[in-house]
């Protein structure tokens, strides 16, 4: 979590006070309104309350009419069909998606998911897989816009692919061999929202279809009851809120609908990942819970090696669940010990190296390929700016890395701009992976923190931290129940939809104590008789002590204990107040 400064963002006063007044709104969520562009009371009332009916229809999304007839000619013609995905949660979850939709229209479906030993994407020995299996066709999930040799090699031996991705197209040159390929990075796609994961393409795709099937008379026919796409939205949910993608536009309302299924109407596998990781079930379930609980381990067989548990388990029947479930969370426990292990020591060589350039570049042999992306993580919250994670293999010498992005960086623009010092790269904006020749590893170092100066230098960014204050100036005794529900309706929070932050100033820190393994600090914090319970995570070395005056910037939410519902604090930075 990028720590926010502690200084009010400007915003267009007129604005806030056509939002207060129009919705009848505090002034502290007509501010935080404002603050991301939502200054018409009317598109602010559909931002407040989303509908499934905005999200716009999928007209000029290059490559998808022709990947809805493909599919749909699959099943009228009674066809085997392939499913593949990465092994990321969106792409777990969109061979999920995907194949539990064809198999609920009568269609003779069967999934795979790639493994981190063998690469990134579907490769060759899976294009294999499925012309052995007798599948004519072939769809891939979150992979294939890249992998032209495997889409070649499906082809050549009779099976049409259909690619649904959303990572970035390479610039123009040899036409995709795909039989369609549905990305809203094609420079043809004139579709109006770019920053749709693969599990959300995967969701209008399966829709589309079933239209398609419908419209020919599939389901009357056969007998079938027509599927509601609707209960496919928990996937959505968590490929989505896990592959960071802007949580803006249509983002923000299939995570938002795909949220209130997981909480009402779970699939056997996700209800039992749940109770896995001991959710409790009287608290709302919110993307903290996708990011925090079950994204990490959905992700945890994919990091160790095979992400086909993760794959069984979305696709398990309740009498499976509970073991896979078990299982996904005993890859967890181990995933946390090697990433643990990793963060050490890239720590340690980076405090080594001294001060840290515009991006943090370090790589470590032997180090687990399958954490690297959350250490970058890590590293991006600790040292503010873009960090690349590189696991070396000592036997071949090659390395394959992760990246997270700080400040706005383009990750993949980056790296394009260091690409011959590359073997491969492939991502988007704010998350990306690389290879790279370990002799290799200092001159990237020095090319990317030229990359990234030179990004920063033509932005006019004054620094590489994600700082641009907080959303709005309160007393604390107007962070109430009312407040902290008006502000919940702005979620789900996330990439490009960051959770509103307040600033009080000068309030008394009542009591305070280290919690965890110190790394925490537990709160009270009161101001003019009301008092507020608060939690910093990670800021177990910033204890003011009780009786100090402090500004705090915070997201208040509510909670309930005991049946009873209180406001608490979220808090995003402190300091000594002036």
């Amino acid at each position: 979590m990028q720590r926010p400064s502690l200084r009010v963002r400007p915003v267009d006063a007129a604005a806030v006070a056509r939002l207060q007044s129009a919705l009848r709104v505090r002034p502290a969520t007509a501010r935080c309104l404002a603050g991301r562009g939502v200054a018409d009371p009317d598109e602010a009332q559909r931002y407040l309350q989303p509908k499934l009916g905005a999200l716009r229809p999928p007209a000029g999304l290059a490559g998808f009419a022709a990947a809805v007839e493909r599919v749909a000619v699959a099943a009228l013609r009674g066809e085997r069909v392939g499913v593949f995905g990465d092994y990321d949660v969106d792409g777990v979850t969109t061979a999920a998606l995907l194949t539990s939709f064809l198999q609920s229209v009568g269609v003779d479906a069967i999934a795979r998911v790639a493994r981190r030993d063998a690469g990134y994407g579907f490769g060759e020995p899976d294009a294999d897989h499925f012309l052995a299996a007798g599948c004519r066709l072939i769809i891939t999930g979150d992979c294939g816009t890249s992998d032209h040799a495997a889409v070649a090699r499906a082809r050549a031996g009779g099976a049409d692919v259909v690619v649904v991705d959303h990572h970035t197209v390479p610039a123009a040159g040899e036409a995709h061999p795909a039989t369609a390929l549905v990305n809203p990075l094609r420079h043809d796609s004139t579709f109006p929202f770019r920053g749709l994961a693969s599990v959300g393409l995967a969701f209008y795709l399966a829709a589309a279809v079933r239209t398609r099937l419908d419209e020919d008379g599939w389901f009357t026919r056969r007998g079938l009851p027509r599927p509601d796409v609707r209960d496919l939205l928990d996937l959505v949910a968590l490929g989505t809120i896990a592959d960071l993608v802007p949580l803006r536009g249509e983002n923000r309302i299939l995570a938002r609908f795909g949220i209130e299924r997981l909480a009402s109407a779970p699939r056997p596998g996700v209800a039992a990942l749940l109770r896995a990781a001991q959710v409790d079930a009287s608290q709302p379930l919110s993307e903290k819970t996708i990011a925090w609980k079950l994204a990490p381990r959905l992700n945890a067989p994919g990091r160790l090696g095979d992400a086909d548990p993760a794959l069984r388990l979305l696709l398990a029947s309740a009498a499976e669940a509970d073991e896979r479930a078990a299982a996904l969370d005993e890859a967890n426990t181990q995933r946390r010990g090697l990433q643990d292990r990793v963060l050490e020591e890239a720590l340690a060589a980076i405090e080594g190296a001294g001060e840290p350039g515009p991006a943090i570049v370090v790589a470590g042999r032997g180090w687990a390929p399958g954490v690297v992306g959350i250490v970058a993580a890590k590293l991006v919250d600790q040292y503010q700016r873009p960090a690349f994670v590189v696991a070396v293999d000592p036997e071949t010498g090659t390395g394959r890395g992760s990246a997270r992005t700080a400040g706005g960086v383009d990750l993949y623009r980056a790296m394009a701009a260091c690409a011959p010092r590359l073997i491969r790269f492939g991502g988007h904006a704010a998350a990306a992976g690389l290879t790279v020749d370990e002799r290799e590893v200092d001159g990237l170092r020095a090319a990317l923190c030229e990359a990234v100066a030179a990004q920063t230098l033509a932005e006019g960014s004054g620094g590489l931290a994600d700082d641009d204050g907080c959303d709005a100036e309160v007393r604390l005794d107007e962070v109430d129940d009312r407040l902290a529900g008006e502000l919940g309706t702005l979620a789900p929070f996330g990439q490009g939809n960051g959770a509103p932050v307040l600033l009080a100033r000068a309030v008394r820190v009542k009591s305070s104590r280290r919690v965890g393994d110190g790394s925490h600090l537990k709160l009270e914090v009161e101001d003019a008789g009301v008092v507020r319970g608060a939690i910093a995570f990670g800021m177990g070395e910033q204890d003011p002590g009780a009786g100090a005056r402090i500004d705090v910037g915070f997201t208040p939410s509510l909670s309930t204990w005991r049946g009873e519902q209180r406001v608490e604090l979220e808090v995003r930075a402190l300091s000594p107040s002036a």
